[in-house]
């Protein structure tokens, strides 16, 4: 592997440009006309221009980013994650075209990327998955019919779903049925699949995920779990490692079940399968993810390994580098998502960084996309920088974490860095006592 084009932007982008220069493989970052002036342009060996800055337009054109990728004579496109980087017609363009896919393979990101499909595969393999149904339901009538066999609460899912959309809790018949045409219609908006299913609603869980890696040899191994339940609007905000709710048996068994889970598939590469745990630790397949996650960064700090190195090896027929027995939490890290947002309301806050000023701290890490002048716009999603402060135990990654916080400075637009100050300061999250349901129930301090 010679050359590797990042079909993505932002952080990610200087991400993989980092690793990839670290190990001699050149690197084509692709831009938009909203991107042209962005970090990640400049510090990739080229650059292509692929369009305006609508999505569609741009890192979605799958022509577009093809041609760029023949015209610079690039072998391997990394996704990254979002985007294409779980589109199962994408990776197939790009392996018909002879190109490397630093990710899984085309069948395996199609079965995962229906929910229905995967219930299914993990059923079969023997991993626990939320009680519910398998099928599609073509009408109301019938999502009643499931519900009342399975109780209420449920949840009614698109079964092409992701990031929350299509999703709604439905605490009796007549909100299911109120529910079920709306939510068929953003998944099929956003998805172009109306397929939906329901299962049961599992109260105030905890939303673990565990890191695993495939080769092309079969071989797969877990690299422990992430504790994700901080989230609004089912997307993530703050992630740690290794979870201070589980305790070692269920952890075991949470990671065994996950590399059950890559090994049902035939999975190569870095990916990820998601559980919620309930809070008598009873564990279920959420969903498994077919690319390199946001919240990588925990993972490589709490056990000290880069999982862009182990993809672009993956990737080019090496086997792992690493032994299951080799895996062990080195250090408690945590990583905290900061978004160009209003810290209340939760609204990006698109605009220009006057300043913008990032903690330089021993055991902190910065993966960030902006600097001082940067255009944040309303084209992309919002997020600007990932803060992972680690530490030799917890309380150690939490100061570290507080200090950093304070010490980033970021002017001309509104972020969230006050409520990620109010979470590092929560008497629950410092006892580790968090659900998903963590921001709905705080209490917000009046100094935001």
């Amino acid at each position: 592997m010679k050359k590797v084009l990042i079909a993505n932007r932002g952080e990610i982008a200087r991400r993989i440009i980092r690793t990839c220069q670290a190990q001699g493989v050149a690197t084509v970052a692709i831009y938009s006309d909203a991107d042209k002036d962005m970090p990640f342009v400049r510090e990739a060996d080229e650059a292509v221009h692929i369009g305006p800055p609508p999505v569609p337009h741009s890192y979605l054109n799958v022509e577009a980013i093809l041609a760029a990728a023949k015209s610079c004579q690039a072998d391997a496109i990394h996704p990254g994650y979002g985007l294409l980087s779980e589109n199962e017609a994408f990776t197939r363009r790009v392996t018909e075209e002879g190109i490397v896919f630093i990710g899984p393979t085309p069948e395996v990101i199609g079965q995962m990327g229906d929910k229905l499909t995967a219930r299914r595969i993990m059923q079969k393999a023997g991993v626990p998955v939320v009680p519910g149904g398998d099928t599609p339901l073509d009408n109301a009538d019938e999502a009643a019919n499931m519900a009342a066999s399975i109780g209420y609460p449920v949840m009614l899912k698109a079964s092409a779903g992701g990031g929350g959309i299509g999703m709604q809790i439905c605490q009796s018949e007549e909100e299911l049925r109120q529910a079920f045409q709306s939510a068929r219609g953003r998944a099929k908006a956003y998805f172009g699949n109306d397929a939906m299913y329901v299962e049961k609603y599992v109260d105030r869980p905890h939303h673990i995920e565990v890191q695993i890696a495939g080769d092309q040899t079969g071989h797969v191994i877990h690299l422990l779990e992430r504790e994700c339940s901080i989230q609004r609007r089912h997307q993530k905000v703050l992630e740690e490692s290794p979870s201070p709710f589980l305790d070692e048996a269920t952890r075991n068994a949470l990671c065994d079940a996950a590399v059950l889970a890559g090994k049902a598939v035939g999975y190569t590469g870095v990916g990820t399968v998601e559980f919620i745990v309930d809070s008598q630790m009873n564990f279920y397949f959420l969903e498994m993810n077919t690319r390199l996650q946001v919240e990588h960064p925990v993972t490589e700090e709490m056990i000290g390994l880069d999982l862009v190195a182990m993809q672009l090896e993956i990737a080019q027929g090496q086997p792992l580098s690493i032994s299951q027995e080799d895996v062990r939490a080195k250090r408690h890290a945590i990583e905290l998502r900061v978004y160009a947002e209003d810290p209340v309301s939760f609204l990006p806050s698109p605009g220009t960084i006057s300043l913008y000023q990032a903690p330089v701290m021993e055991h902190v890490r910065i993966d960030d996309g902006v600097e001082t002048g940067t255009k944040v716009t309303p084209f992309y999603d919002p997020m600007i920088a990932k803060v992972i402060a680690s530490g030799a135990t917890r309380d150690e990654a939490i100061l570290r974490a507080r200090e950093a916080m304070q010490q980033f400075l970021i002017t001309g637009i509104k972020t969230n860095i006050p409520f990620l100050q109010e979470v590092l300061e929560d008497d629950r999250f410092i006892a580790g006592e968090y659900t998903t349901w963590f921001i709905q129930e705080r209490k917000p301090k009046s100094t935001i």
